[in-house]
């Protein structure tokens, strides 16, 4: 992470642990051999890879770049999963000690240039900051620890309980540069095999010695980490950040890497994460996964509304510290430049949205079944009676994005989509995507196998950048299939009533945010939304079986993905707008709007629905299906507004599911479950 002005702040990192009384730990783990990437090619069918376990005790695990990578990108997601009461292991790869400089932008004395103090600031800063959220003084003693880890990394560990929930912040601590030659130390550790990054030993650290890092080192640490502690749901940061044009001096003052807007630190923090958790689902452990976005936080409309951006905001403060805190910690007492109101007044506005790399409802529900991504593999859940679950069926597919996309045909049978990691390795080697699909043999039957559905983009950078895909079947029995493609358009492929595809066309359009959304009106028109720089871009057919192509959209701006509804022969669209449209786009004042915006696709009003909250909205059958601003699940029908206040936080945006008039809310949660709320 870096600072307003563009410099370079420092960070921590975690090795391997095994703290004694943790109920969060599993134990120490023996170090596996074998490859830590899938190989290239087809997606893996089901029993490719070791029988899917049944999720274990609920426990979030978050692996970040830096200190303050969870607060600025991953909140409010962590806050409420912690408020619920499950336990947070947070893993920081880097020290963060950038070049050791630890003041306010405008301080004007002169610099001390102290990398391991700034490191041990940073590290304060978050346990003030995990302090305050759990509800005790910021000054509050840390337990702290040194973890061994495998290969003979050693780790500090730092844990806190308060009133039944624990935190454990885990600091590998590998240093931000390289020792020769001074280039970026995460990053040219994915890519260079010989490289050995050394550890950061922080001031004030129980660590005294540790051991520097090779790529494989990396890898098995990480793979390490999960085993012992065994998540339910596993947050990191973005592995394939949008393309992004820029001047050099415009990367400076931005703090993103050349080409990508993002830092290299996250994206190859990232890249380690997905790789350890391949090599964790392999071994058939079951969790869920979610990958925030991060600097792309800064180039987007600011998608929270005032009340949750303020205690977004407010961690930041504890965590920011200042020079006078009396916190008794030799290094400092915070990352200086973020504290007090700097948060909110930083033009990059980073804390102002919080965006997920692969966004969507997290299942799709039929009369009999729901399926989603568990073990980064697709799973069956089937439906009983009492709107309950039975245990998952493994349809394979490993390793997917978390999010699937879905089509039923019109003789009943489902088409399921993925975006699958079809390889991703350092050290200069295959780092591919590809779409895949998943096809029921008979309605309600078993599946065949998967097939791969390739890449609208050649090459396999630019094919890191398509987002997961979505699709609808329109009443003609052609199915229709989009993805954000890397010039953030839409590209689409078609399948035939009779199963032949299309090959892949850009449909053109400009510059959108990932989170498609798509539908076929009552005149069995197409129609595919999303949220742009400064409108909702639309795509349809003048009618039913002609290619899709861009439609003049004058509609309010949208700040999250679009809920279209079949409106007759129009489409009604709910979503939410910023306070102020005009200076949505880089005025880091103008918050998301909490109300939704209701209106149809050719612009015209249309019948308001009040359901007050953040994020995206599911729509269908009169009833629409969101959060609130505390992130409760709330449905509104008719006049009523009806909230679901127990029960697992879920992960991301439930299901909205309506069958003869009546609603049903299905999500997964953060214990790796699938849930139902009948309001």
């Amino acid at each position: 992470m870096y600072d307003a002005s563009g410099t370079a702040r420092p960070r921590t990192r975690p090795t391997r642990r095994a703290v004694l009384g943790t109920a969060a730990a599993a134990g120490l783990a023996v170090g596996v051999a074998g490859c830590s990437v899938p190989s290239t090619g087809r997606a893996k069918q089901a029993g490719a890879t070791a029988p899917l376990a049944a999720p274990r005790t609920p426990l979030l695990l978050q692996i970040l770049a830096h200190p303050d990578d969870d607060l600025y990108f991953m909140n409010p997601d962590t806050q409420h999963t912690l408020d619920s009461g499950v336990p947070l292991v947070s893993v920081y790869v880097t020290g963060g000690e950038a070049n050791g400089d630890n003041r306010v932008v405008s301080d004007t004395s002169p610099p001390v240039y102290d990398k391991a103090a700034y490191s041990s600031a940073r590290h304060q800063g978050l346990r003030q900051a995990y302090a305050a959220i759990l509800g005790l003084d910021k000054y509050t003693p840390w337990q702290k620890s040194v973890a061994e880890l495998r290969g003979g990394h050693r780790a500090e560990v730092n844990r806190l309980q308060h009133r039944g929930r624990s935190v454990e912040l885990v600091f590998l601590n590998t240093a931000m540069h390289t020792p020769l030659g001074g280039r970026m130390g995460l990053p040219s550790l994915w890519d260079d095999r010989s490289l050995q990054l050394p550890v950061v030993i922080a001031t004030g650290s129980p660590l005294r010695q540790a051991k520097a890092y090779t790529y494989d080192d990396m890898v098995d640490v990480l793979a390490g980490i999960l085993e012992d502690y065994s998540p339910t749901l596993v947050q990191t940061l973005d592995p394939d950040p949008d393309i992004q044009h820029s001047s050099p001096a415009e990367r400076s003052h931005d703090s993103e890497q050349p080409g990508y807007a993002d830092h290299a630190d996250h994206t190859a923090a990232a890249s380690f994460a997905w790789a350890a958790m391949i090599r964790h689902a392999e071994r058939g452990n079951a969790f869920l996964a979610t990958a925030y976005r991060a600097y792309y936080n800064r180039h987007w409309p600011k998608n929270l509304p005032p009340k949750v951006l303020a205690e977004k905001a407010a961690h930041l403060v504890p965590y920011g510290g200042a020079k006078d805190w009396q916190c008794g910690n030799p290094g400092g007492c915070g990352d200086y430049n973020v504290g007090g109101d700097r948060p909110l007044t930083n033009w990059k506005g980073w804390v102002r949205s919080t965006h997920y790399r692969h966004p969507g409802a997290r299942l799709i529900v039929s009369d009999d079944a729901a399926y989603g991504v568990l073990g980064l593999r697709a799973v069956r859940w089937s439906r009983n009676p009492d709107d309950s679950w039975g245990a998952p069926q493994d349809l394979g597919g490993s390793p997917l994005a978390p999010v699937l996309g879905g089509a039923a045909l019109p003789d009943g049978r489902q088409l399921l989509f993925a975006l699958r990691f079809s390889s991703l390795q350092g050290r200069a080697g295959a780092n591919t995507r590809e779409i895949v699909l998943l096809e029921q043999a008979t309605p309600g039957g078993e599946f065949g196998a998967w097939k791969g559905l390739g890449n609208p983009e050649r090459g396999d950078d630019r094919g890191r950048r398509i987002g997961p895909p979505v699709a609808v079947t329109a009443p003609d029995g052609r199915v229709h299939l989009f993805v954000r493609n890397a010039d953030r358009g839409i590209s689409t492929r078609v399948r035939e009533a009779g199963g032949a595809w299309s090959p892949w066309r850009d449909l053109g359009g400009e510059s959108v945010q990932e989170g498609l959304s798509t539908v076929a009106d009552g005149r069995g028109r197409v129609h595919v939304f999303a949220a742009g720089a400064d409108t909702v871009h639309h795509w349809t057919q003048s009618a039913p079986g002609k290619p899709l192509a861009p439609a003049p959209s004058r509609l309010p701006l949208a700040v999250d993905a679009v809920a279209p509804v079949p409106l007759g022969d129009g489409v009604q669209l709910l979503y939410r707008t910023s306070t102020d449209p005009k200076k949505a786009r880089q005025d880091p004042g103008s918050p998301a709007s909490p109300h939704l915006v209701s209106v149809q696709a050719d612009g015209r009003s249309a019948k308001p629905v009040a359901l007050d909250g953040y994020g995206p909205v599911g729509a269908a059958g009169g009833h629409v299906l969101g959060k609130d601003e505390q992130g409760l699940v709330q449905l509104a029908s008719g006049a009523r507004v009806l909230k679901r206040v127990r029960g697992v936080v879920p992960v991301d945006l439930p299901t909205l599911y309506v069958r003869d008039g009546q609603a049903l809310a299905v999500g997964l949660g953060v214990d790796a479950a699938p849930w139902s709320w009948r309001p």
